[in-house]
């Protein structure tokens, strides 16, 4: 933006992420924990709409849990060019120390359930890595990680799942888990949040506008909406004797 403005340059920005990904008890438990898995290490994490918090309901966090670091143990990093592999190696090395850095600020916050350490000596590799018991105020669930880590909050109600999603300074994605779609719709309205899935992650399309609220940016990318920013608009006035 300070580079742009010298030369009044129309820019969209999309920027950082803590994306809440909301599991209520009603939903399917077994499409919710592979919706999880997917939103937080597909890519290892390195991505902007990363599901990196991950909200569920008091009265099935056990059996989700249960799920989630079975889940976890599976995705083992390796060879990117294996078909087989999932997760594959962070990006430089210098990255891989920040994660790690959040990694050991996370066994100081919560509970390791899963993963949280690197995968050999050589290559940038971190294991998918689970954090249970976290609260929104902890490091981990303020600041993005960029990498494989997720953090897990329970929540007690609808009401409670919303207050604790829309408790970040950004919004660029949410993910909402549950069979009830008038409490699907309820609450993606209510979440602060330029995407908002509900059943499903990470699923885009061209025709359909994509970007961020708050510290997550703003302008659109994709649909009409990106157009839009490219267009410039006249008005002519003519007045007839």
């Amino acid at each position: 933006m300070k580079e742009s403005a010298e030369t009044l340059k129309r820019v969209t920005l999309e920027l950082g992420v803590k994306s809440p990904n909301i599991v209520f008890a009603d939903a399917n438990l077994d499409g919710a924990v592979r919706g999880a898995l997917i939103g937080i290490f597909y890519n290892m994490g390195e991505l902007c709409t990363a599901g990196s918090r991950l909200l569920v309901e008091e009265s099935i966090h056990d059996a989700l849990m249960d799920k989630l670091v079975a889940g976890a143990a599976k995705m083992q990093p390796g060879d990117p060019f294996d078909p087989k592999t999932r997760v594959g190696p962070l990006v430089s090395e210098e990255h891989m120390k920040t994660v790690l850095r959040y990694i050991d600020i996370g066994k100081s916050e919560a509970r390791l359930a899963a993963g949280g350490e690197r995968k050999g000596n050589q290559g940038y590799f971190v294991q998918p890595t689970v954090f249970d018991g976290v609260s929104n105020q902890m490091t981990i669930a303020r600041e993005e990680i960029f990498g494989p880590v997720l953090a897990v909050i329970t929540f007690k109600t609808p009401e409670d799942a919303v207050r604790i999603a829309a408790d970040t300074p950004y919004g660029l994605a949410a993910g909402v888990w549950t069979r009830d779609v008038g409490k699907a719709h309820a609450v993606a309205a209510r979440i602060p949040a330029g995407t908002v899935w509900v059943n499903t992650y990470n699923v885009f399309d061209q025709a359909s506008p994509f970007g961020g609220y708050k510290q997550s940016g703003f302008g659109r990318e994709m649909g009409r909406h990106a157009i839009e920013l490219y267009t410039e608009t006249k008005s002519v006035w003519v007045a007839l004797d």
